[in-house]
Formats: structure tokens, sequence, C-alpha cells
């Protein structure tokens, strides 16, 4: 599949998306987002695919919307349903891990893209910047249902209107990351992790991304009843069953994904 503002290749049971405008900074355009959208969907229903990983092309992870892409009679609320918020939704949807790595700055819509994401890493110098309220708007592509689930409403609230970028060190320790990578270490470090993420019973990963992302909205009853029927479906998987054998049988499990 050919696409104009990303590159799609999957190598070892790892889709990796590129933000691929790298004299932009990676800036979003309504092309990408949908490509991006595309992408997604694409990965999550191909049986080779085991993770999927979001970076970008260049110095910057993503810069945020492309200013240029945006009229000024732009109806906002009409423009995030239409480009953002179903490349949030397929993020959040994708029954695969996600890994956002972060190679570089991440600003307003592409910080909502990196916490979207299942994971977080992130080259040592790279920076998290919620632009939003340099230009008088809220933060937005889901950035306010996200971060704070990630790392709590007081921060998340300072995070959000303060605008002040936020380091990796500083990442890390609010738990906003699972890991800060420096520059000579990235390929190896992504490699690994990507790989570590595909090697999963992705049956029950999938099960797991959803149903811990509904509990947010429900009773402790009403989830004990999904938390039992996701375990109804893992319990029937090959994986399930590889996992007792490798148990029984003294050694590591070599979980196929279904």
């Amino acid at each position: 599949m050919e696409f104009q503002t990303i590159r799609y290749e999957v190598n070892d049971k790892v889709a990796t998306i590129t933000l691929n405008r790298p004299s932009a900074y990676n800036a979003m355009t309504e092309a990408m987002n949908k490509e991006i959208t595309t992408a997604l969907k694409v990965a999550g229903k191909d049986s080779s695919v085991r993770c999927v990983e979001v970076t970008g092309e260049g110095k910057a992870f993503c810069s945020g919307q492309d200013l240029v892409d945006v009229e000024e009679s732009t109806n906002h609320a009409d423009f995030l349903r239409e480009r953002y918020h179903p490349m949030i939704r397929a993020m959040k949807q994708t029954p695969k891990p996600i890994i956002a790595a972060i190679n570089g700055t991440a600003a307003g819509a592409g910080m909502s893209l990196a916490l979207a994401a299942d994971f977080r890493m992130m080259k040592s110098q790279a920076k998290l910047v919620s632009a939003f309220m340099n230009v008088g708007l809220v933060p937005d592509s889901g950035f306010m249902y996200l971060l704070p689930r990630i790392i709590g409403y007081s921060k998340a609230l300072e995070v959000a209107t303060l605008g002040k970028p936020i380091t990796g060190e500083e990442a890390l320790e609010m738990g906003l990351i699972s890991e800060l990578v420096e520059p000579s270490d990235w390929e190896e470090k992504r490699k690994t992790f990507a790989s570590q993420l595909a090697a999963l019973p992705t049956k029950s990963f999938s099960l797991i991304k959803r149903y811990m992302l509904d509990s947010m909205n429900h009773d402790i009853s009403t989830f004990l009843e999904q938390e039992a029927h996701a375990q109804r479906i893992a319990g029937m998987s090959d994986d399930h069953q590889e996992g007792l054998t490798a148990f029984a049988e003294k050694r590591k499990a070599r979980f196929s994904g279904s």
C-alpha cells in the first residue's frame, strides 16, 4: 500500500508507521490524519502483525497540526470530528500493542497522538509540549481524556494549561513514558521493545487493552462481569494452551498470537 505522508513497513511482526514530512517537522495534514488511520486499520487486521510502532522521520516526532492546512473559516468542532477523532479512535481500538517511539519534539496534536499509544519511549533530548493554550485553544485529539488517566488530574491540568515543555527526565519521573533512551541506543532499544511486545499472547493483550480502558467508565460489578467474559475468551485461545504446556514442560512459552 502506497502512502504520501507516512511510511508503512512490516518487519519481524512489527508494523512501523513513520510520519514522513520532516521538512515540516511532521506536522499533521488532512492526508496524514487519514493515512495514519488507514495504516492502523491495516495493521489491526493483518495476522502477521503483532505490534505497531509510530515514530517520526527526521528531528521531530510530530509538531502538531500544520496551520497552513487550516482555513480561517474552519469549524473547529467539525475539523476534529472529521480528521482527528477517527485517528485517535483507531489508536485505541487497534487490538495490538502500540508504541509511540518519540524521536523528537511531540507538540499539540502530536503529543495527543503519543498519549493515545499504549506505550511511550522517548529519546533523551526529545520534548513533549502542550501547545494549545499558546494559540487560545483547549487541548484536543483526546488529550484531556488521556493525560489525566496516565498521570493524574492535578499534574495533567498543570501540563495542559501552563504549556511548559516536558523533558525526557520529567516525562519518565511522572510516569508518562516507559523508557528514556540515549540517541546512541535508540535503534537497538526500539527494536528490542517492539520485539518484546510482539512476542506477547496477542489475544490476551487485546482483551486487557479493551477492558482496562472500559473499566474507567463502569462500576465494579459491571466490570467484574466483563472480566469474566474476557477470561473465558482468553481461556479458549491457543496461546493459553501453549502457556500451560510450556509451564508443564518448564520452558519459555512460544506464543503465536492466536
